[in-house]
This record gives structure tokens, sequence and C-alpha cells, in this order.
């Protein structure tokens, strides 16, 4: 099971790739959700100054 995360040596290179690829992937499914609640409450707030 060491071997497999050595990755013959390569280790910190290959999970470290592996975990900012994945940290990416997290933001660009996150971010068009926050940005759509957010223009909602912006919409809900403008519709609501009458």
């Amino acid at each position: 099971m060491q071997e497999f995360f050595a990755m013959g040596g390569y280790g910190a290179y290959v999970w470290s790739a592996f975990g900012i690829s994945a940290f990416i992937l997290l933001i660009n499914l996150l971010q068009p959700v926050l940005q759509h609640r957010q223009a909602i409450r912006d919409a809900d707030d403008f519709h609501h100054q009458d």
C-alpha cells in the first residue's frame, strides 16, 4: 500500500497535482451555485424596493 502512495518516488507530485485538480473542480462546481444564489437575492432586493 505504501508503494501505491509513493508512486515510484513521484507521490508528492502526483498527489499534490491530484489535490489541486480536485480543489479547482470543486470551485468550478460551487461558484455558479453561489453566483446564482446571489443573483436571486439581488433580484429579490430590487423587486422589494418598490
